[in-house]
């Protein structure tokens, strides 16, 4: 454990890498800051409204319960997000928007860049493998806003 429990509460703005496990409650309430980590422990991005956040490995139980708003991606290889994740108000999908990609290619490599992560570098010199593993987690409502707006500017 490198950051302890509810580290980056109710962040608003900014950028975070953090070479290490966070504790429970990592990024509880987060409405704008983007933050890479290696893993998290339960309830991580609870009632998150904004930002982005990157895991890397692990999630503890109950991930994402209450979000409604910005986006977490999990690098999944063990297929465990649908048990860990508190479905009430997310859905998981695989990443398939070239721009979204990009974004988070970009996080994890700077993650890598700034903090010198095995696990960042790892995953940046297998991308085409890893990718396939990265799982979206997306708040339906806000999923919905989304989509509403892509229509509108249509």
């Amino acid at each position: 454990m490198i950051i302890g429990n509810v580290a980056f509460y109710g962040a608003t703005s900014g950028e975070a890498y953090i070479h290490g496990i966070a504790g429970a409650r990592f990024c509880v309430r987060n409405s704008g800051a983007n933050v890479v980590v290696e893993a998290v422990g339960d309830h991580g991005c609870e009632y998150m409204t904004g930002g982005r956040v990157v895991v890397l490995g692990h999630v503890g139980r109950n991930f994402a319960a209450g979000m409604s708003g910005g986006i977490a991606y999990l690098v999944d290889r063990a297929r465990q997000s649908e048990k860990l994740c508190n479905l009430e108000m997310v859905s998981l999908t695989a990443l398939a928007d070239h721009a979204e990609i990009e974004f988070v290619k970009d996080m994890i490599f700077r993650h890598a860049e700034l903090t010198g992560s095995r696990r960042a570098t790892e995953i940046i010199l297998a991308w085409d493998q890893f990718v396939a593993n990265i799982v979206r987690v997306l708040p339906n409502d806000y999923r919905r806003v989304i989509e509403e707006a892509a229509v509108a500017h249509v």
